[in-house]
């Protein structure tokens, strides 16, 4: 007798990232006992249905699993339950496991952006083992409402197109569960008898995300039926698609667009489509010392308008004291 199907569809999910894993580092000298691959646990539902998955298919395929649990200070007691999940994964026979504190700006808090140093953490410990891969809990449902998430904030294909499976330098994060649904996750901690933390930030309604699970979501499944999640989910696949592909253009374009001193010349921004157009422009900005996570799509549309509403208008000022502005045909990016 097979196992249970949720415990059986998490365990598949995690083996072909395993095989992409080695498969992508195939030409890397790896150590004698196999690559280290990590798991970021925090005791709940989904990184534990990871963590038991990871354990169970990596010495099939002669990976070594460890996993590592970040204390983000930002819960009474928050340092005996990453004990606590150290335990648990020390139980499941991954080794080595650590626990790392790591302090939070309240600023973003849970909800911060993936600089956050609870994204961090992770990759400096998997640099600092030489694991190629961190494994991540993020599911199908996490991606259904990124991918809202970015609908409100109104930033593009780009924001729609949810987390990628593999991201981070050099592709470190990997995130195995992005097909695989919550209820699964939590499912196959039950049939295991896994004991999970529910973190209370995700039922706080002081989050945004918190409020989209429990209400924003159910709200438009009553209203549009089942599988919006899913339908979600396939949207943030074919964002990504044709985000990539609108990026690779600009990429191709910019360099046809500079003069001979490597100004942009607006006559040929101008004839580009503003899809490929706004991209160099995003790109030229941040090359000039805008932080990415500070430069919206209002930003961008500023700039945008010295080329297609030119009227002769001052000078635009951008996050990181970075200056845009229109000088004899030329749009010049730089900090002032």
């Amino acid at each position: 007798m097979g196992p249970h199907p949720a415990v059986a569809a998490i365990r598949l999910a995690v083996r072909r990232v395993l095989h992409d894993i080695l498969t992508d580092n195939s030409t890397t000298e790896l150590p004698a006992d196999g690559p280290l691959v990590l798991v970021a646990c925090s005791g709940g539902a989904d990184s534990m249905a990871l963590a038991s998955a990871l354990a169970f298919e990596a010495p099939k395929l002669g990976i070594r699993a460890g996993a590592v649990t970040v204390d983000h200070g930002l819960q009474p007691g928050s340092d005996l339950r990453a004990a606590e999940v150290v335990v648990r994964m020390t139980a499941l026979g991954l080794s080595p496991v650590e626990s790392l504190a790591v302090t939070v700006g309240r600023e973003g808090g849970p909800e911060g952006p993936p600089r956050d140093p609870l994204y961090g953490a992770p990759a400096e410990a998997a640099r600092r083992r030489g694991a190629p891969a961190v494994l991540l809990g993020h599911t199908r449902d996490d991606q259904a409402e990124t991918v809202l998430l970015g609908l409100a904030r109104g930033s593009g294909i780009r924001s729609l197109s949810g987390m990628a499976g593999t991201s981070g330098v050099a592709g470190r994060y990997r995130r195995p569960f992005l097909g695989v649904d919550r209820q699964t996750a939590r499912k196959a901690c039950m049939v295991q008898s896994l004991p999970v933390w529910d973190d209370p930030h995700n039922a706080d309604p002081a989050y945004t995300r918190s409020r989209l699970r429990h209400e924003g979501l159910p709200a438009l499944e009553k209203a549009l039926g089942k599988g919006v999640v899913e339908a979600l989910a396939r949207t943030a696949q074919l964002s990504r698609d044709d985000a990539d592909a609108l990026d690779s253009w600009a990429a191709q374009a910019e360099t046809t667009v500079r003069d001979d001193t490597g100004l942009l010349e607006c006559a040929k921004l101008f004839a580009l489509p503003p899809a490929v157009r706004r991209r160099i422009l995003r790109r030229a900005a941040i090359d000039a010392g805008a932080p990415a996570g500070s430069l919206f799509a209002r930003h961008i549309e500023e700039i945008d308008r010295l080329i297609t509403g030119w009227r002769g208008q001052k000078a635009i000022n951008l996050p990181g004291r970075v200056v845009a502005q229109r000088q004899g045909g030329r749009l010049v990016i730089r900090q002032g």
